[in-house]
């Protein structure tokens, strides 16, 4: 397992932005070719890899699923293994994800199943998004998996315990982006312009207003504003302003009802301060739901398991890409447990090590029950 604790140190200096992540791809592949390659079969797929493990009488296909890539952020925790990337880290886990997927599929290369595997080495799952377009390749067609799993580290849970529960588990997700553009001018005539800062102010405080007025309190839903930005310097009345957020839904009905909302506001704010304004909603995700019969059966498989603590979980409003392989394939996704006080996409996450290797024994056991004929 120690090799595996080093796998994640490797990987955790070399953090890359979605589709960019080229040096992981080579240390992955690096890894793979080390590794005896008569039931192996490896494509690549831009950045990403598909991994076929063979099996010895296959009447089904396993996937198992690992996001590649690291998040804009500046690391901060002094750890002897850093980020070597400039502004790039592991702030989300996915170097932990990687080492745990390399650890499931070393088990199975060596300990060969019945049924084949198919380990899914996915890039861009912070955005743009890679899970959508893989499962459109003619690999993904080929090789398509009759059930499929993923796991995310989870800081506030304790190393090793697994979090899971039937049903829907991540929102949905999307980016925003408003871009509005009205007239500068001098900062003693504002009469004389039309002053985008104003409007952005004013556009910030009636999007909230769809979460109170027009979202079933029953329901949930989260329109965050993470960004503005505006003008140039403090005497000039700023001709443009940018609004940058998030919007999260616990159905997609709703997340069609907000947009529309958003839509509309954004009109009566072109009208009102006499601009004009541009929406795009960027990335945008399916919600992962968790696959009732097989989480209930991975469930009760973890109860028998004396090692492992098991949470049933509420959903998060957390996004994930990995629900639209959900949305296709039969599956789930559970938080694994890594007991840090920083959370995702903090500069100073620091997961605790001994999860990796609970988890390669967790999946390993649980494909084995899944993968062998009785």
């Amino acid at each position: 397992m120690n090799s595996l604790i080093q796998i994640r140190r490797d990987l955790h200096q070399i953090p890359e932005l979605g589709f960019q992540e080229y040096k992981t791809q080579a240390y992955i592949l690096n890894y793979l070719h080390s590794m005896p390659q008569d039931r192996l079969t490896i494509k690549k797929w831009k950045t990403g890899l598909f991994v076929k493990v063979h099996g010895m009488n296959p009447k089904k296909t396993i996937g198992y699923r690992t996001d590649i890539d690291g998040l804009p952020i500046t690391e901060e925790t002094g750890l002897s293994f850093s980020s070597t990337h400039e502004a790039k880290m592991h702030a989300c886990g996915h170097d932990f994800h990687m080492s745990i997927a390399l650890g499931v599929l070393t088990h199975f290369v060596h300990n060969p199943i019945d049924d084949d595997l198919l380990f899914i080495f996915q890039p861009a799952e912070e955005g743009p998004g890679g899970a959508e377009p893989m499962l459109q390749t003619k690999e993904m067609q080929e090789w398509m998996p009759d059930m499929i799993f993923a796991l995310h580290i989870a800081p506030e849970y304790p190393v090793g315990a697994v979090a899971v529960k039937e049903g829907l588990f991540f929102a949905n997700t999307s980016e925003l982006f408003i871009d509005l553009k009205g007239k500068g001018g001098h900062a003693a005539m504002p009469h004389q312009t039309n002053d985008m800062v104003i409007a952005a102010c004013a556009l910030v405080s009636q999007l909230q207003t769809i979460i109170a007025r027009n979202v079933n309190p029953l329901d949930s839903a989260v329109i965050t504003i993470g960004k503005i930005t505006g003008g140039t310097v403090q005497n000039i009345i700023a001709e443009t302003a940018r609004l940058e957020g998030t919007i999260r839904t616990l159905t997609p009905e709703s997340m069609a009802k907000v947009k529309h909302r958003i839509e509309a506001i954004v009109a009566g704010i072109e009208t009102g301060f006499e601009c004009e304004a541009n929406i795009d909603y960027g990335s945008m995700y399916y919600q992962v739901y968790n696959h009732e019969e097989l989480t209930r059966e991975f469930m009760s498989f973890l109860k028998e398991d004396p090692e492992v603590k098991l949470i049933e979980c509420r959903e998060a409003m957390t996004g994930e890409d990995f629900g639209y392989m959900l949305k296709e394939i039969p599956g789930f996704m559970f938080w694994l447990g890594v007991n840090t006080p920083y959370g995702l996409h903090h500069a100073k996450l620091n997961p605790n090590e001994d999860a990796i290797g609970a988890a390669v024994r967790i999946m390993t056991n649980y494909i084995t029950f899944k993968g062998n004929h009785k």
